[in-house]
């Protein structure tokens, strides 16, 4: 027997704290055969760690010398424990001992360097190799693949063709893995080419590869061409085809794969088609093809696998069906970090701030550490006013952790603050990250801007964010745009055309859509119709934002023929459109037109009716007169009516003097808003064109009594690049004794005009 080694001897190869190799019982290591052959059996049988302790114990206790064939065994342990330290120490040792090493060591050598990512190492030993084979040419170009140096790769390999090297289906594959990562599809192409012209053009590895690179270039016909080539596929060529269909948005074929796969019976579905196939059904919003493959995977026992089941969780949270989510989740054997995530934006989807933070919290407690991704998500349930609490809290938790670094997580809290109300928050976070600001930070800011309607914040950031050479994109001119219309400034709206038109970014569909609805909002009709008759494929978008801009502007006509042509080019509308349409009737006086469309929104086009189309139906019912027609619409509509319903037929009661539904209206419309100052008047105008003067006294006692006040009028003209606003009785206005003079005039014109006017006899 060999003697044991004393305690405080340390092993050069030693993996982990458990008894150490001399302390177990082994065989008898007594000669240099034995010593080999027992390495290489580790190997063989794959116990890497303890193959490596044996070579450390020989190498510290004998002289045995090392053969070449049991290095390569040890070579490849360090390879499959991804272990560089030790893999160094062992090529050191070959280098430093009496064993010659031949082509085959010196291959193993370079393919460790390539797995375990140093391709710097791996390099200079094929640099320093006296002779090479395709083996050697091959372990280079797939370690620097392997390690992002895709470049690389692809010049090893026109090196190794000009050195009359043959490649096989394992340097293809490689080589077109790197191919995928440098992107350039025309490469791909040539590389194609080689492979069909090769001996090994049919093998699975080539074809495979083919397939994946074509599907990482967005080229699905070129990759469905390669597959239906396959004589005979694996599980891989299914599963690519599977995926790159369903990430390049080819869900039904993706799905059609994933049958026809289990049709043929060749091969089981392992977790990573089944995440694809999930995947799929989750783009397509579809549970029930969920349900069904979700069947197959307990079928196949891959109901707790975490790739699967992070993938199906994922679907069911974006159908909406999320307390199936949380039981998939719950069944997961392990659940990573990435499933948690899964979950926590699931409900953070839906708005359930606190489901979401209930996960989170669970998370934490169960020692997983939050990243980026986990506070995004975490951010995103927090959009609305009565969630800001928590959005603040995790704001704070933000800060703690040091997340604010990080820009996206800034750019989903200053998305979080506008939405919550609170644009003077998202202000102080876009200081924050000003100067680390990417795109999506300024548009944004730009966005909050037009959401809380301050357009003069949107034209200084934007002059900020061309000071800070930023390029603006489509996102960014459709903000401007918005600003443009809430303003209604034709003047500021036209110089924004000019720099969409100089960026080229006016022949995005969003723009010109943006530009459409400005147009109309500012009144230039003419314009607005131009842009639209300029557009190759308008979209329901366009359609709708002419057709409400003619409606709107009393060109209700001109609506409904546009509405009509839009039917003949085979557009489906939309509630926007709806509301265009209905609103075009009322101001044209087509009664039974609008109740026909009306009725068809459902019943044709599968629109529910909204509060906007009601009160477009209230209108069009009483700008005709038949107000007690729209009194009982209101009684019937679906939901409770709100201001706008009350405050429409309440106007159209003073037109047409009727105080008994008036008063109706008025009180309603006093109920949903006590302090609402146009019930008061509204209903104080009707009172007194019906000449009931001590009714309306009473309500002006009434308003006093409340402290209801009316909203002064205000109107605004620019001139000179600047806006003057003006309010009744105005007493603000820097220039208002010059105004009040100008008006004094015409007054005195008018009062003139009107004498002159009374001699004549008119």
């Amino acid at each position: 027997m060999i003697k044991k080694l004393k305690p405080q001897v340390r092993l050069s190869f030693d993996y982990c704290t458990k008894p150490s190799f001399q302390q177990r019982n082994f065989p008898n290591l007594t000669t240099e055969q034995s010593s080999n052959e027992y390495i290489k059996s580790l190997s063989v049988q794959k116990r890497h760690k303890e193959a490596l302790e044996a070579f450390g114990f020989i190498e510290k206790t004998t002289d045995f010398r090392i053969s070449p064939s049991t290095y390569a065994h040890l070579i490849s342990a360090c390879s499959s424990l991804r272990s560089l330290e030790h893999g160094k120490k062992l090529h050191n040792h070959i280098l430093t001992s009496k064993c010659d090493p031949d082509i085959v060591l010196r291959n193993h050598v370079l393919n460790m360097y390539g797995k375990c990512g140093s391709v710097k190492d791996a390099l200079k030993v094929f640099d320093e190799m006296p002779q090479r084979n395709i083996v050697s040419w091959t372990s280079v170009i797939s370690g620097c693949s392997q390690n992002g140096q895709d470049k690389d790769a692809v010049e090893l390999y026109f090196r190794m063709r000009r050195a009359g090297y043959v490649p096989d289906q394992f340097t293809f594959g490689s080589v077109i893995k790197a191919c995928s990562g440098v992107g350039d599809p025309w490469l791909g192409r040539q590389l194609h080419a080689h492979v069909v012209k090769s001996k090994c053009g049919d093998h699975l590895i080539a074809q495979n590869a083919l397939i994946a690179m074509y599907t990482r270039f967005g080229r699905i016909d070129d990759a469905s061409n390669v597959f239906s080539r396959i004589a005979t596929r694996d599980l891989i060529s299914w599963g690519s085809m599977i995926a790159g269909s369903s990430q390049l948005g080819y869900e039904l074929e993706a799905l059609h794969h994933f049958k026809e796969m289990l049709r043929q019976g060749a091969y089981k579905p392992n977790e990573f088609v089944f995440a694809s196939a999930f995947s799929t059904c989750s783009s397509l919003l579809q549970p029930e093809y969920g349900r069904q493959i979700h069947g197959m995977c307990l079928k196949f026992s891959l109901g707790r696998d975490i790739f699967a089941g992070c993938s199906l969780c994922d679907m069911y949270a974006k159908c909406g069906f999320l307390e199936c989510a949380k039981t998939v989740f719950n069944h997961i054997e392990s659940p990573d970090l990435v499933s948690w995530n899964v979950i926590i934006s699931g409900f953070a989807s839906i708005g359930d701030a606190n489901e979401a933070i209930s996960f989170f919290n669970e998370m934490r407690y169960m020692g997983f550490i939050p990243n980026d991704v986990t506070v995004i998500s975490l951010l995103s349930a927090c959009r609305i006013p009565s969630t800001i609490f928590q959005g603040i809290q995790i704001h704070s938790y933000v800060v703690k952790h040091g997340f604010n670094s990080y820009v996206p997580v800034c750019n989903t809290l200053l998305t979080t603050y506008a939405k919550g109300s609170a644009l003077s928050d998202a202000f102080k976070v876009f200081e924050d990250v000003k100067s680390r600001a990417d795109p999506v930070s300024w548009n944004a800011i730009l966005t909050a801007s037009v959401q809380h309607n301050q357009a003069e914040d949107v034209f200084r950031l934007f002059r900020t964010m061309l000071f800070s050479h930023i390029r603006p994109d489509h996102i960014t001119l459709s903000n401007l745009i918005a600003a443009c219309a809430i303003i209604a400034s034709l003047e500021v709206g036209n110089q924004v055309h000019c720099f969409s038109m100089k960026s080229g970014l006016v022949l995005n569909v969003s723009v010109t859509n943006g530009l459409i609805d400005m147009y109309t909002k500012c009144g230039s009709l003419e314009t607005a119709r131009k842009l639209f008759n300029l557009m190759e494929n308008p979209d329901i978008v366009s359609w709708s934002s002419l057709i409400v801009g003619y409606a709107q502007s009393g060109y209700g006509k001109e609506a409904l023929e546009l509405f009509r042509i839009m039917k003949d080019f085979g557009t489906r509308p939309n509630e926007i459109t709806f509301v265009g349409v209905l609103t075009a009737c009322g101001h044209v006086g087509l009664v039974q037109e609008g109740w026909k469309i009306y009725r068809t929104m459902q019943m044709e086009h599968g629109i529910s009716p909204t509060r906007e189309h009601c009160a477009c139906m209230v209108d069009l019912l009483a700008r005709a007169g038949l107000l007690y027609e729209a009194e009982d619409f209101i009684k019937q509509m679906p939901f409770e009516p709100d201001i706008v319903v009350w405050k429409t037929l309440l106007a159209a009661c003073k037109t047409h003097r009727n105080v008994d539904i008036g008063k109706r209206a008025a009180e309603n419309l006093v109920k949903i808003d006590p302090s609402n100052s146009a019930a008061h008047v509204l209903l104080c105008s009707i009172h007194a064109s019906s000449g009931n003067w001590e009714d309306v006294a009473r309500l002006r006692s009434l308003m006093k009594e409340r402290g209801v006040r009316k909203v002064p009028g205000q109107s605004w003209i620019e001139t000179k690049g600047r806006a003057h606003i003006f309010f009744a009785e105005d007493t603000l206005h820097p220039e208002r004794e010059r105004v009040y003079e100008v008006l004094n005039e015409l007054w005195l014109q008018m009062l003139d005009e009107d004498c002159d006017l009374l001699e004549i006899g008119f």
